[in-house]
């Protein structure tokens, strides 16, 4: 990768529907040689897909929060495969810090996500969960 592809992958995602000739006017490079760039990107699994972006107050799932979740020696691998299972869990993350992964969950409700909280902390492996209810997003890229 170089500082063409960097901005090309910028761009992207910043409208992953711009076409070509608008890619090209914005990395300063011919079509042809941005169709390039773009397919040998995607051949080396760098660019995995293309997506929707939904505005945060009208995606389904009207109440989000992050779930800070402490996990037990040895047991992340368990601890993730039990949060894959949670259909509202959207995100996990893992890092460093005094939580070993975070949750990002979306819900309908207030009271769901208490119950998704509540069924996070019942995990086994799970010794402890901080959450905190997204307000709003400021800005996503």
């Amino acid at each position: 990768m170089d500082a063409i592809d960097d901005q090309l992958i910028l761009a992207l995602r910043e409208n992953a529907r711009a076409s070509t000739a608008q890619l090209a006017r914005l990395v300063g490079r011919s079509r042809t040689s941005v169709q390039s760039r773009i397919e040998r990107l995607e051949k080396q699994g760098i660019i995995l897909g293309y997506g929707v972006k939904i505005a945060p107050e009208h995606e389904l799932g009207a109440v989000r929060a992050h779930v800070m979740i402490k996990v037990g020696p040895k047991e992340a691998r368990t601890v993730t495969a039990a949060l894959r299972a949670i259909p509202q869990v959207r995100v996990l993350h893992s890092v460093s810090g005094e939580a070993d992964l975070i949750a990002v969950a979306a819900t309908a409700s207030v009271d769901e996500m208490d119950q998704v909280i509540d069924r996070i902390g019942a995990l086994g492996g799970v010794e402890r969960t901080t959450s905190s209810i997204i307000l709003s997003t400021k800005f996503e890229r």
